[in-house]
């Protein structure tokens, strides 16, 4: 059980100390959805929401979107190269 968690915890790559500088502007709707889809699965694993908006009347999805949409998620584009 302690491995899952770790392994969570190690996926999910969440430094909630660390301020957000400027995440790198979304370039696709198609990368918009994948970024969305993976920090709703965050939340749904128990991350804390980094907008104020009430968790349990919000799906994970709208979460998500709303806190891509505050500029609130970091995340970095690699080069496919």
């Amino acid at each position: 059980m302690a491995e899952k968690k770790a392994a969570v915890a190690a996926e999910e790559n969440i430094d909630e100390v660390q301020e957000i500088i400027d995440p790198p502007e979304i370039d696709s709707k198609y990368r918009m959805i994948i970024l969305a889809a993976q920090r709703s699965k965050q939340l749904q694993r128990g991350a804390i929401s980094r907008v104020d908006i009430d968790t349990r009347k919000s799906k994970p999805t709208r979460v998500a979107l709303k806190e891509i949409e505050h500029r609130k998620v970091n995340f970095e584009i690699l080069d496919g190269n």
